[in-house]
């Protein structure tokens, strides 16, 4: 039938997706024949979610579980270290008077305890790290909702075995099974992984950022609520109860995902999950900078400078928060469940307030400056962490960190836009990948310069961190100088 005739008995929207079918397809077929990927992450009209409210609820869920755990978990292991060694269990012997060294057996505490956190996290994200990006990549072709289902079941099934431990005081390596079963299923980076490329797939670029940073400030809101929720309820009821909670809330993210996330790439029932093709993906993307770059090398440059930075931020971020609580029970501030609950909910509360500044700096400033003003909010607030002996100068630090987290989801938001819509989902694998080995090397660094560093600076690991976030503070403000020089001989020719 001729297209006239086409058109006068189809209906104008269908015949239009047929169009955007056909030139879809004629696209990949272009894209196979030069070796670059499909566009498998273009969205159907159809697809697109028709409210502003999406993935969040999973991510809210997801990371309510996670911030309720993870302080709870540094303090069971306190507690179960400090029985082994017939330590009292008081954090308070020091905390009289200053000038009085702290007890010898509670350094070793201490560092056991620092040392189980680093065995713990290398265990699980170095799994995570194979296969975050797999299913990263995967979703691509499979559809999203299973990565944002799978890792809720393995973070379900380590808390139960976080219960089976408490419940029969087995040794605490037994955590180290949870962690490698939850690896196994992505962990909570498939999750975000998952979430970024969901919204990545539904929105556009002018809108991605503010998009993104919504999905950060989720991570502040339920992390502030399970911090406040989980001092108070262990100092009431123990540690067993909170850990029921997190189970039912993996279950209740996996649930909501399955139920009401609309899927927003095409599945294709013949993707494997077990192919070498998802790696090749994300290595095409930093080798040649993308198909959106055109194989450029200062594009490419961006695009690996960018994750640098990217790397160092969220590398400290991770590894100075596992120390938070260290610093905290220790002397001299000797802080009780509630007290360490409320340093974390004002932590959190940063993601809030970075969204709130990073909506109100992006009417005056570029998102560069905007990513600078965060850094700099994060770096005198850990100067001040790397000098507090007293509690109001700790809730000091936490007050001048109230804009840390802006600088992150510019970082996201650049890299998205810096490849082609096509590639959106390798990208993102790979920032999920980063983001595990940011995890795995803030982790390792941190939880063992701690300890090595008690005896002539309490709060170094703080100073050091502060000093390394100058690095992408440079690189970034580089970065934007050379393009506002670039954009200005451009105007002047």
């Amino acid at each position: 039938m001729d297209e006239p005739d086409t058109a006068a008995i189809l209906p104008e929207d269908l015949l239009s997706a047929s169009s955007t079918d056909d030139q879809l397809s004629d696209s990949e077929d272009r894209k196979d024949e030069a070796g670059l990927p499909t566009a498998t992450t273009s969205v159907p009209p159809s697809c697109r979610c028709p409210v502003p409210v999406s993935v969040e609820p999973v991510l809210f869920l997801s990371i309510f579980s996670l911030a309720l755990q993870a302080p709870l978990t540094t303090q069971y292991l306190w507690d179960r270290i400090s029985e082994d060694l017939g330590y009292n269990g008081s954090r308070r012997s020091g905390c009289s008077n200053s000038s009085v060294d702290p007890d010898p057996l509670q350094k070793e505490v201490e560092t056991l305890t620092a040392h189980w956190n680093l065995y713990i996290s290398l265990g699980g994200f170095s799994v995570g790290l194979v296969i975050v990006p797999l299913l990263g990549s995967w979703s691509d072709v499979a559809g999203r909702r299973t990565v944002l289902i799978l890792p809720n079941f393995g973070l379900a099934l380590q808390a139960v075995v976080y219960l089976v431990v408490m419940y029969l005081k087995l040794p605490v390596v037994c955590f180290l099974v949870g962690r490698l079963l939850s690896g196994l299923s992505g962990d909570f980076n498939a999750v975000l992984a998952g979430c970024f490329s969901y919204v990545a797939d539904i929105s556009d670029k002018r809108s991605r950022t503010f998009r993104v940073a919504v999905l950060e400030a989720c991570l502040g809101i339920s992390g502030m609520l399970a911090s406040i929720i989980g001092g108070q309820w262990r100092r009431a009821q123990g540690y067993i109860n909170p850990f029921w909670l997190v189970l039912a809330t993996n279950l209740a993210s996996a649930l909501y995902a399955y139920l009401f996330i609309r899927e927003s790439v095409r599945p294709d029932p013949s993707a494997r999950l077990l192919s070498a093709r998802h790696y090749k993906a994300v290595w095409r993307l930093y080798s040649t900078g993308g198909a959106g770059g055109g194989g450029e090398p200062l594009h490419r440059g961006k695009l690996w400078l960018y994750t640098l930075c990217f790397f160092l931020v969220v590398a400290v971020h991770f590894g100075t928060r596992e120390l938070y609580v260290l610093y905290e029970l220790s002397s001299p501030l000797c802080w009780d469940s509630a007290l360490i609950g409320y340093g974390s909910a004002a932590l959190n509360l940063a993601y809030l307030s970075s969204l709130l500044g990073l909506k109100v700096m992006q009417r005056c400033l570029q998102d560069s400056w905007v990513a600078l003003v965060g850094l700099v909010s994060n770096i005198t607030g850990l100067v001040v962490f790397s000098v507090a002996h007293t509690t109001q100068l700790m809730f000091t630090g936490y007050g001048l960190c109230f804009l840390f987290m802006a600088s992150t989801p510019i970082l996201r938001s650049k890299l998205s836009k810096l490849v082609d819509p096509s590639e959106q989902g390798a990208l993102f694998a790979c920032v999920a990948c980063v983001e595990s080995l940011c995890f795995l090397v803030g982790s390792s660094l941190f939880n063992s310069l701690y300890p090595a560093t008690l005896h002539f600076m309490k709060g170094f690991s703080f100073l050091f961190a502060a000093i390394v976030l100058l690095i992408p503070a440079a690189i970034i403000g580089a970065l934007q100088c050379f393009d506002q020089r670039r954009e200005h001989r451009d105007s002047a020719s």
